[in-house]
């Protein structure tokens, strides 16, 4: 596994060097980058020495012998450097990286790098006990968790300032305990297809009309991310215009029809399959080829779309696991279970959108992950850290499965 420590400027900076021995010790392929204020407390060549590699401290170094007006011996290295990561740790984070990570500024390796990573990324701040306190340090901290970060929360105890109190950084081990821990997600889904459908369908009235819903596919492109960063294969099929990650095989659909068409052509491939979509229940039995103009009232006669995910569950290959998602406005767990029984799929995942601040439209969620034995809470929280909780679940019913079905063979063997 290929991990990156990256090192702000802080008394604690010297713990890096111990940290990047520990993930070697765990068999981990360590590289170094340091902003230009961590080398004022510690050198490049201290990290060149522990990995045997060049550290990265900036956007400009080159990665061969440069001369003067030769571009060829750099590259976009930040870029490079991410694409090729199982994880990035940042101890210690300070008070100034996270706030350029939370907003988005890029302005030098670090923090650009951090805009190209697709790998899990593990934050341990460590800071003056009044800077961690700040409400925006707090506000930052809960911008980065919520987009999918590991937060190791420092410890208690004596600061180098002399206070006393939050902010010393958490030690070496629990670090790379939690860096270790996000490495083993990245690889949980390996040797799976996940097929995802995500967005609201549009069913055409006329050229410029159509009969559609709230949704904005953004549960379905996180639950996309999030199957990507745990090692599985994607098949993404959205009815959104959210862009896309490059990992995913992505097919591009408008209407219920063209859905279930993609769906149908590609579900052989899939061992997991997310039925996130709202997908239109009816569709106009008559298109109009022509604007239509007002005339007064108007009837319009509306016909059944194909239920797309009770066809899958009924035509998926042999030992995929199908989960339906639920929209409900009212008894969210009895309609879900309903819901459950009626498209005999292995699990669902119900939220209420008549919430405000969570479901349609918004960047939070919240909701439940049902089977036919138990029912998990999912907390409100970002849509990307739900989509993390609803693979978690995923996974612990693949294992019952697995589980019920070994059983199942060995009390066939014994009689």
């Amino acid at each position: 596994m290929k991990i990156m420590v990256g090192v702000c400027g802080g008394i604690a900076a010297y713990k890096a060097a111990e940290l990047v021995r520990t993930l070697q010790q765990h068999g981990a392929d360590v590289s170094v980058a340091m902003t230009a204020d961590a080398q004022r407390f510690i050198t490049p060549l201290t990290f060149a020495g522990l990995t045997g590699k060049p550290v990265y401290t900036s956007l400009w170094q080159p990665t061969g012998e440069a001369t003067s007006g030769d571009s060829s011996a750099f590259r976009m290295e930040h870029i490079a450097a991410a694409a090729d990561l199982d994880a990035l740790v940042i101890a210690p984070a300070t008070a100034n990286t996270l706030a350029k990570l939370a907003h988005g500024i890029a302005d030098d390796f670090l923090s650009t790098l951090c805009l190209t990573l697709r790998a899990p990324l593990v934050l341990a701040p460590a800071m003056n006990v009044l800077m961690w306190e700040h409400p925006a340090t707090k506000s930052n901290v809960k911008t980065l968790v919520d987009r999918g970060a590991h937060l190791v929360a420092p410890d208690d105890g004596y600061l180098a300032c002399g206070m006393t109190g939050s902010g010393r950084l958490a030690s070496v081990d629990t670090i790379a305990a939690r860096v270790l821990e996000a490495c083993s997600k990245a690889t949980e889904l390996a040797g799976e297809t996940v097929l995802i459908t995500a967005g609201g369908t549009r069913e055409p009235i006329d050229p410029v009309r159509f009969i559609g819903n709230r949704s904005s596919g953004r549960m379905g492109h996180a639950l996309a991310e999030a199957a990507v960063a745990r090692g599985a294969k994607v098949i993404l099929i959205t009815a959104s215009t959210l862009p896309t990650s490059a990992a995913c095989s992505v097919e591009r659909v408008v209407t219920s029809a063209e859905m279930a068409e993609t769906v149908f052509r590609r579900l052989d491939e899939a061992s997991i399959i997310l039925g996130a979509a709202a997908v239109s229940d009816y569709r106009v039995s008559s298109v109009a080829t022509q604007k239509m103009h007002r005339t007064g009232p108007m009837t319009l006669e509306l016909t059944p779309t194909e239920d797309i995910i009770a066809a899958a569950a009924s035509r998926r290959r042999r030992g995929a696991l199908v989960i339906a998602f639920a929209a409900e406005t009212e008894d969210l767990e009895a309609n879900a279970r309903a819901k459950l029984k009626r498209k005999r799929v292995d699990a669902v995942v119900a939220n209420d959108v008549s919430k405000e601040g969570t479901g349609f439209e918004s960047d939070r969620n919240a909701g439940l992950f049902l089977t036919a034995e138990r029912t998990v809470t999912l907390p409100e929280s970002s849509k990307p850290v739900m989509a993390h909780r609803v693979f978690d679940a995923i996974l612990e019913l693949r294992h019952r499965t697995t589980e019920a079905t070994a059983l199942g063979h060995g009390q066939l063997s014994r009689s």
